[in-house]
């Protein structure tokens, strides 16, 4: 959830709000205004619909030719452990009206598993964007041809005309433009992959068990050996590691021993940017961008044109302190950027993720 505390930013919304946006928010809270009417139908159905329509074009191509020849005219589990039982008057609040969904009802099935593009074929990757080049490329651009904004050759390359249409089409969802192919853009051309392939879930531990560090795990967590292994990559020495793939992330020591591991709920968009970062600010509690909701242990590493993003326990709801997810959902994607802990793992980060913290997201 993009979050509240007043010290950082003076951020612009993503979209042109009627609102003004409260400072320093923390991005967590999925932001959808009121679904406009661009989507009708559902992209699937829509795809059935091009087909048919091609089909149907040759055959009435087909009837047509025939017509001339003989000389006539042709005639679409709440998380209840640990929760704070009173929290502070928030500073600022914010007078948005949204619905707080996080990605369009359409583009998925009720198990939350995206539609897939003709033939099954997906990005095969985070996010596509300038210069990529390979199959996840064609599937774009296929997709974006169904979808009428690519009228190019299929070739695997993200060149300027993959682009213009990319951006067309973003524009025409009410998406934000950018041009890269993320999650939001691919699922609304239903090309994004299964996202429940690509979590290890870990055995929950006994009770009681305890990291290396001798704090108690989560249901989510393991530790030393029975943690899953590093990204390739993910740098070395004391740091925080988070793989937004497998919405997993690690603390590991400076002689590379992984103290421990848990799953997280990250963002439903392509915000969470790779590479190194580190703890820049960190606040006990802070607020929602929105001001609906509660970010308990809040740990800062990124900032955006919208606000902050960082690890934090499971919001909760600012009217009842109701928690926003249950522990069991947990691995994933469920927040408008930041990433949400089971409270024993937000404990754990807090004493672990000081500030100059390194912070390494593939």
């Amino acid at each position: 959830m993009f979050e509240t505390s007043g010290e950082d930013a003076d951020r612009a919304p993503r979209r042109s709000l009627s609102s003004s946006v409260v400072e320093e928010t923390g991005f967590d809270m999925p932001l959808r205004p009121d679904e406009p009417a661009w989507k009708s139908k559902p992209v699937a159905q829509r795809r059935r619909e091009f087909a048919l329509g091609v089909a149907s074009v040759a055959v009435l191509g087909a009837a047509t030719v025939g017509a001339l020849v003989a000389g006539s005219g042709p005639s679409t589990t709440a998380l209840a452990a640990n929760a704070i039982e009173s929290a502070p008057t928030p500073s600022t609040t914010a007078a948005f009206e949204f619905k707080l969904t996080g990605i369009d009802e359409e583009s998925i099935d009720v198990n939350g598993e995206p539609e897939r593009a003709d033939g099954g074929c997906t990005i095969g990757a985070l996010s596509l964007r300038l210069g990529a080049t390979g199959e996840g490329v064609e599937c774009l651009q296929d997709a974006l041809r169904v979808e009428g904004h690519f009228n190019g050759t299929i070739d695997g390359n993200f060149e300027d005309a993959t682009l213009r249409a990319a951006m067309d089409f973003q524009t025409t969802q009410d998406l934000f433009v950018d041009g890269v192919v993320g999650r939001e853009t691919a699922l609304a051309l239903a090309i994004w992959p299964d996202e429940e392939s690509l979590v290890t879930r870990t055995p929950p531990p006994a009770s009681g068990a305890k990291d290396l560090w001798g704090v108690e795990l989560s249901p989510v967590a393991s530790a030393g050996d029975d943690a899953p292994p590093l990204p390739d990559n993910s740098g070395s020495g004391r740091r925080v590691v988070y793989d937004r793939a497998g919405q997993r992330v690690w603390a590991v020591r400076d002689d590379g021993v992984i103290i421990r591991s848990w799953l997280v709920s990250g963002s439903t968009y392509s915000n969470e940017l790779p590479g190194s970062h580190e703890v820049y600010s960190r606040s006990d509690m802070s607020t929602a961008w929105n001001g609906k909701a509660w970010l308990p242990q809040m740990i800062r590493w990124l900032k955006t044109e919208r606000g902050a993003i960082g690890f934090h326990a499971i919001p909760l709801h600012v009217e009842d302190n109701s928690p926003y997810q249950g522990s069991d959902e947990l691995g994933t994607r469920l927040s408008g950027g930041c990433q949400r802990q089971h409270n024993l793992d937000a404990a754990f980060m807090w004493e672990f993720a000081t500030l100059g913290t390194p912070v390494i997201v593939t």
